[in-house]
C-alpha cells in the first residue's frame, strides 16, 4: 500500500493512541467496580482491539487492511426527565497520588480519551488521499461517537456530567434568528437534476 508521508505519520500518532486505549481499557476492566460501566468497556474493548489491529495491518501490509470495523447500534439509555432528576454527584478534587483509580475517575478518563480520538479521525479522514483509509478512518470516528454516547449517559446517569435544559425563551430567540432555504426552488432542482447526487444511506441508519 503507498502512503503519502503526512498519511503514514497520521496513522502512526493513531496507532499509538490506539495504544493508550487497550492499555487504559485493560486496567480499567480489572479495576472497575460498577457493573453497568463494567459491561459498556466489554461491549467497547474488542471493538477497540480490532480498530488497532487494522491500523497495523494497515501499516504493515501491501493490500492494507481486509478486516471491518463493525459499529454498535446507538440507544438512548436515559431520558431528559431521568438527566434532570439525577442528583449530582459529589465535587471532585484531583488526585496528586493515586494507587487505584474510582469508577468516577475511569469513566472520565475514557470518555475524554473517545472524544480526543475521534476528533483525530475526523482531522485524519480530511487529509487522507488513500480512499481506503479515509474510509476506516470515517468509521472510526463514527466508532469514537457511539462509544462516547454510552459513557456519556452513564456518567450523565450517576451525576457525573451535569446537563442543564435549555430555556424555551433562549430556544425561541435563537430559533427565530434563521429561515428555512424552499429546496423547491428551480435553481436546486436543477443542479438536483443535472448531477442526480448519490446517497450512501438514508438518515434512518447510524452512518453514510
Amino acid at each position: 500500500m503507498q502512503f503519502a508521508a503526512h498519511e503514514l505519520f497520521d496513522l502512526n500518532e493513531l496507532t499509538m493512541s490506539c495504544v493508550n486505549s487497550i492499555t487504559n481499557m485493560g486496567y480499567m476492566l480489572h479495576h472497575v467496580q460498577d457493573p453497568d460501566f463494567k459491561k459498556i468497556l466489554e461491549r467497547h474493548f474488542p471493538l477497540h482491539v480490532r480498530d488497532y489491529n487494522m491500523k497495523v495491518e494497515f501499516l504493515n501490509k501491501t493490500q492494507g487492511a481486509k478486516k471491518e470495523l463493525p459499529l454498535l447500534k446507538e440507544d438512548r439509555q436515559i431520558t431528559d426527565a431521568a438527566l434532570q432528576m439525577a442528583p449530582p454527584a459529589p465535587a471532585v478534587q484531583p488526585r496528586t497520588i493515586v494507587e487505584n483509580m474510582t469508577d468516577r475517575e475511569m469513566a472520565t478518563a475514557y470518555l475524554l480519551t473517545l472524544k480526543r480520538a475521534g476528533r483525530e479521525y475526523a482531522w485524519a479522514a480530511m487529509e487522507m488521499v488513500n480512499p481506503e483509509i479515509r474510509s476506516f478512518c470515517q468509521t472510526a470516528f463514527m466508532m469514537s461517537c457511539s462509544h462516547a454516547y454510552d459513557t456519556w449517559q452513564y456518567m450523565a446517569s450517576k451525576g457525573y456530567y451535569p446537563v442543564e435544559q435549555a430555556q424555551p425563551a433562549d430556544i425561541a430567540k435563537i430559533g427565530a434568528m434563521y429561515q428555512v432555504v424552499p429546496e423547491n426552488q428551480p435553481q436546486i432542482q436543477q443542479y438536483m437534476a443535472n448531477y442526480q447526487n448519490p446517497t450512501a444511506g438514508n438518515s434512518g441508519q447510524l452512518y453514510q
